[in-house]
């Protein structure tokens, strides 16, 4: 394992992301012990304060744990980190890795199946106005970016609907991870957001309170993007061979 020395101007961050990446790679595999914070400011070219925050991050990151007097251990990302670190799993090495986006693709229809149940289920906290119109604007659209983001609009409204803190911060998140990447899932996205009667059969559901058919109808919609992108992976992997 070879550090590289940082650029001043552009640390604490480039610490934390040099650091982040040799975990990732398995350079620092679950279990390591990092170097001292001497020895490290010493490789990477930098303040001892500034390993220090990096550190801080990381252990909040859930990527070490920092002990007191004691070594700095390296943890099993799987097990100890959370959703802020699907962003730097999707892109690796400016790579999108096709793993990871069929991974989300999954929890997102697995996600959306459940929130549309509770939403139908909670048809008072869901206004079909608010749905209705989110579809129609969905449908006044031409370009893919902006279908994408009038998607986004429809779902947050069902997530209102559920009444659940837990789903709400869920998607916060996911969207946090999304965001960045729509133009680059435009192709992947197309089947989904342009199926407007889909849109239409999920927002009746949910409107006359048909848990049953709000799960089939999340469902349906949603496999689609992972439909898509496994075409899409099949045909790459088919062109390099």
């Amino acid at each position: 394992m070879a550090f590289q020395r940082i650029d001043r101007q552009t640390v604490p961050d480039a610490v934390f992301d040099q650091l982040v990446g040799e975990v990732l790679d398995g350079e620092l595999p679950a279990g390591s012990t990092l170097p001292a914070e001497r020895q490290l400011a010493e490789a990477l070219g930098v303040s001892r304060p500034t390993v220090r925050e990096a550190l801080r991050k990381l252990a909040h990151t859930g990527l070490i744990e920092v002990r007191q007097g004691g070594a700095t251990t390296v943890r099993d990302f799987r097990r100890s980190a959370g959703l802020d670190l699907l962003p730097r799993l999707i892109v690796r090495d400016g790579t999108v890795d096709p793993t990871v986006v069929t991974d989300i693709l999954e929890a997102r229809r697995v996600l959306g199946r459940e929130v549309a149940v509770l939403a139908a289920e909670r048809t008072g906290e869901t206004s079909g106005a608010e749905l209705d119109d989110c579809i129609e604007s969905l449908a006044a659209q031409q370009e893919p970016v902006a279908q994408q983001l009038e998607a986004l609009k429809f779902w947050d409204h069902i997530v209102d609907g559920t009444g659940s803190i837990v789903f709400r911060l869920l998607f916060n998140t996911l969207r946090e991870v999304y965001e960045p990447a729509i133009v680059a899932l435009a192709g992947v996205m197309a089947p989904e957001v342009g199926s407007i009667e889909h849109y239409r059969k999920l927002a009746a559901a949910i409107a006359r309170g048909d848990a049953d058919a709000a799960r089939t109808a999340a469902d349906t919609l949603l496999r689609m993007a992972a439909t898509q992108f496994d075409t899409v992976v099949r045909t790459m992997e088919g062109t390099r061979e």
